[in-house]
């Protein structure tokens, strides 16, 4: 679909009079009849070739055919191949069938085109900068795209990458896309662009002499998770936001639900309107990672799973919820309480839970050491002693004798003498995909 739009505006923008469209598919590919036609109306001499341009005799006989009134001045390479899955799922050959469509694709045609002094123009994806969900092998080939337009362009080759963003026109590769998947995108910041912006987009980058662009549309709002942060990639776009202090904070901080709003809303409740509260809270945000209007739509007694989530709606789900309630969750939260109800309950727990009377001085003082580690400490060492030191002082809040005593070890030492990491919550985003998607069966 890309390539069809792409080859229409040369024609009727660029003037150009002679194409050749190469494709695995060649004359059979859907309205490829139409199109020439259509091109053929507008002056242009169009050739069909059926041709994998990863494959270097099919490439090499295609240059060959090049008519010598007609030499080659520019390559518009926009090919690509999904096979989505986490990363335990990828094969050798599952990353093959993705790359070569792309790396090995542009490396052939940057080779065998050398000598003709032809510009060539790559269809990158925004995929290689930002990261893909269940994409590691596509983000991978896009990144590679873009690294080799900058290496080709030192080197003194017009070669360009465009890591494009969503177009609104659905395409071979974004047609199976559900509404629900089209939200979650444009939950991540991205709007679909129209054709008519997209191609103007391309002739802006045409116009320069840069190796790389990432021609997008962004909703800047949404690019912040919901705790107010942004990517390091996209900071000097979007500003974070400041931290809450005591007194003030940021008007906008309210765009986005935080840790400090929901705990200062639980404060002025009693016990019994609390649990309605967190549920609230996490109805909505369930609503919201699925697609719904409302979350009303969602039953607080139903298994998330019964109501459509799946691996990559899980782990988005554990992340805002982890965000909002200020604590970090485990990415198993939606199997160890498996309903809203349970998962409310299970927050509240963590948000508010029930302690020693108040006033009392260890509490005060461990409140000043939680201020103090707002933000965990940077350096891995200090961070370790910590972990050590509060799993000693949990361990003996539980009765457990501490290791080293010749007793039997605490429960920490159990799970690092497994191999764990003693750190129930420690289980990847992508260890949770691959448990939803029947990977572990043989774990």
């Amino acid at each position: 679909v890309l390539g069809r739009q792409v080859a229409r505006h040369l024609v009727t923008a660029h003037g150009a009079r002679s194409l050749v469209l190469a494709g695995r598919r060649g004359p059979a590919a859907e309205g490829m009849a139409e199109l020439c036609e259509e091109l053929r109306g507008h002056g242009a001499h169009v050739t069909v070739a059926a041709c994998d341009v990863a494959d270097r005799d099919a490439l090499t006989a295609l240059l060959a055919h090049v008519p010598e009134d007609r030499p080659l001045t520019a390559v518009v390479h926009t090919a690509g191949v999904l096979d989505d899955g986490i990363v335990q799922s990828l094969t050798p050959a599952r990353l093959a069938t993705v790359l070569r469509a792309k790396a090995d694709a542009a490396c052939l045609l940057a080779e065998l085109t050398a000598g003709t002094g032809a510009a060539l123009v790559l269809f990158s994806s925004l995929s290689g900068t930002f990261g893909g969900a269940g994409q590691a092998n596509y983000s991978a080939a896009n990144a590679f795209l873009d690294a080799f337009a900058v290496r080709e362009t030192a080197a003194g080759r017009r070669v360009q990458s465009l890591a494009w963003g969503l177009w609104a026109e659905r395409s071979g590769m974004t047609g199976a896309l559900a509404e629900t998947d089209l939200r979650r995108i444009a939950r991540g910041g991205l709007r679909p662009l129209a054709t008519a912006d997209a191609l103007a987009l391309l002739d802006t980058a045409l116009r320069s002499t840069d190796a790389w662009f990432a021609p997008a549309g962004l909703d800047t709002g949404a690019l912040r998770g919901p705790d107010g942060s942004v990517p390091e990639v996209l900071r000097d776009l979007v500003p974070a936001y400041a931290r809450r202090t005591a007194r003030t904070a940021p008007a906008a901080q309210a765009a986005a639900p935080t840790a400090d709003g929901l705990r200062e809303r639980l404060a002025g409740l009693d016990a019994g309107a609390r649990h309605s509260a967190v549920l609230d809270a996490v109805l909505t945000q369930a609503a919201l990672v699925i697609g719904h209007d409302t979350p009303d739509s969602l039953d607080p007694e139903r298994g998330f799973l019964d109501s459509g989530f799946d691996s990559l709606t899980a782990v988005e789900l554990r992340n805002r919820l982890s965000a909002l309630a200020g604590v970090r969750l485990p990415a198993t939260l939606l199997f160890d309480h498996p309903t809203p109800e349970r998962l409310a309950a299970h927050l509240l727990e963590r948000i508010a839970p029930a302690g020693p009377p108040a006033g009392s001085p260890v509490l005060d003082r461990l409140e000043q050491l939680e201020a103090e580690f707002a933000d965990a400490p940077a350096d891995p060492a200090l961070r370790d002693g910590l972990r050590r030191r509060l799993r000693g002082l949990l361990d003996r809040l539980d009765g457990v004798p501490a290791t080293g005593t010749g007793q039997e070890p605490g429960p920490a030492a159990l799970a690092d003498a497994t191999g764990g990491t003693g750190d129930a919550d420690e289980v990847s985003d992508d260890e949770l995909r691959a448990f939803l998607e029947g990977d572990l069966d043989d774990a």
